[in-house]
């Protein structure tokens, strides 16, 4: 089975072609600038061949149109015709409360994730264009969507609720819902399947950070707390997100610098998190530079920040499970930044990690146990795969309707 993966954002489509008999990836790439000047698309072949088509992309449909263009085609196409994909999946962000795992796209589908809509404005009206885009496209052709939230749907209650009136969760659903689920989902059994061991025994604490970042506390195999909440703003410092913050500094702000709603939205989405403290940027290569080369002051506060913050998570996690069995990196700055894992785990020896900086100094992007060989706690990196999981999502929804 040939399954196309799909992951459209406000103004880019990142896709996938995967060939699931062997588990391979026939091409990827990105359609960025969608819908504004200077659009263009990226393709990577198999054998690591890169290509860039420059043109307009005027909407998502047009994007997508042109991605399955690229991948047809005589020159660089992989596929003889459109008839060669067997089904498409989508990345959806947000899939409320009803579903627990991925779902076929039927019509009933469709209107649940618009009906999300609200709880995620940025995502899932982009997912959801995605959808109707493709069924427009490649007529008959079946769709499965995979859901950020639905691998949190197992924690309890006490740990999802808000201390708000119980009235506005029962009218608006407001609770924490967590997302990079399926990050986390990977990259817990990956885990478990490299280290030979049970994950239904295992407590395991997994930190996906890159410019959006979140951890999950996964007991048994279940999601059981995450750092994100009712929307991916809470939790862990990001990229330009604030994470944690006082609600009453929200509404402070607002007052003294006059702000309205979305502009108050802005200022903690946008113009927060590591570039909000640093003032340099939000790529955090570029920040550990001026910390660590030009002894920024203010690039050195951030790095404490961050690494402080997921400091504090890994230990409320422990506590809340129990003991942790596991700690796993993921994610372009948890794959990518052995500064950032030494400074996460220093000082956390207490809870049983300790770190062989001999075995964590320089490495990017593998899968390896990073802990010292006596270590009660297992430290790996583990890169995660989220297309990969909604590939065989897919393939195994639509199998089952054969």
């Amino acid at each position: 089975m040939k399954v196309l993966v799909l992951n459209c954002g406000s103004s880019s489509i990142k896709y996938q072609l995967w060939n699931m008999a062997e588990e391979k990836c026939l091409a990827s790439g990105v359609a960025e600038k969608v819908g504004l000047k200077g659009s263009f698309i990226k393709l990577e072949k198999e054998d690591g061949q890169k290509v860039r088509f420059e043109g307009e992309i005027i909407d998502h449909q047009t994007g997508i149109e042109y991605i399955l263009g690229v991948l047809t085609s005589k020159k660089h196409g992989m596929l003889d015709s459109l008839e060669d994909i067997d089904a498409c999946g989508h990345r959806v962000a947000h899939g409320g409360e009803h579903f627990k795992g991925s779902a076929f796209i039927d019509d009933f589908v469709e209107k649940e994730i618009e009906k999300c809509g609200e709880l995620a404005p940025l995502h899932n009206p982009a997912n959801l264009k995605g959808v109707l885009a493709v069924k427009n496209l490649i007529p008959g052709i079946r769709q499965v969507a995979t859901f950020d939230t639905a691998f949190h749907q197992t924690i309890p209650d006490y740990a999802y609720m808000y201390a708000i009136p119980y009235s506005l969760y029962n009218k608006y659903k407001i609770r924490r819902y967590g997302f990079h689920g399926t990050s986390h989902s990977y990259i817990s059994k990956r885990a478990c399947e490299i280290l030979n061991v049970d994950i239904k025994k295992q407590k395991i604490v997994t930190c996906h950070l890159g410019n959006g970042a979140s951890m999950c506390a996964i007991d048994g195999g279940n999601s059981v707390d995450t750092s994100m909440g009712f929307t991916p703003i809470e939790g862990l410092i990001m990229g330009t997100r604030s994470g944690d913050l006082d609600i009453g500094v929200v509404s402070f702000i607002m007052d003294k610098e006059e702000l309205p709603l979305t502009s108050i939205n802005t200022v903690f989405n946008k113009q927060s998190g590591m570039l909000g403290v640093t003032g340099i940027s939000s790529d955090m290569r570029e920040i550990e530079e001026a910390a660590w080369d030009k002894k920024d002051e203010r690039a050195l506060l951030g790095l404490h920040m961050y690494h402080y913050r997921i400091k504090k998570y890994i230990g409320s996690y422990a506590a809340a499970m129990g003991g942790i069995d596991t700690l796993i990196f993921a994610g372009g700055i948890g794959e990518n930044g052995p500064e950032t894992r030494e400074d996460v785990c220093k000082g956390l020896e207490f809870l049983g990690i300790k770190l062989d900086k001999n075995k964590n100094n320089g490495v990017r992007g593998k899968e390896v146990i990073i802990s010292t060989d006596d270590s009660p706690v297992k430290v790996m990196i583990v890169p995660t795969n989220e297309e990969l999981v909604i590939a065989k999502d897919t393939e195994q929804i639509i199998s089952k309707l054969k």
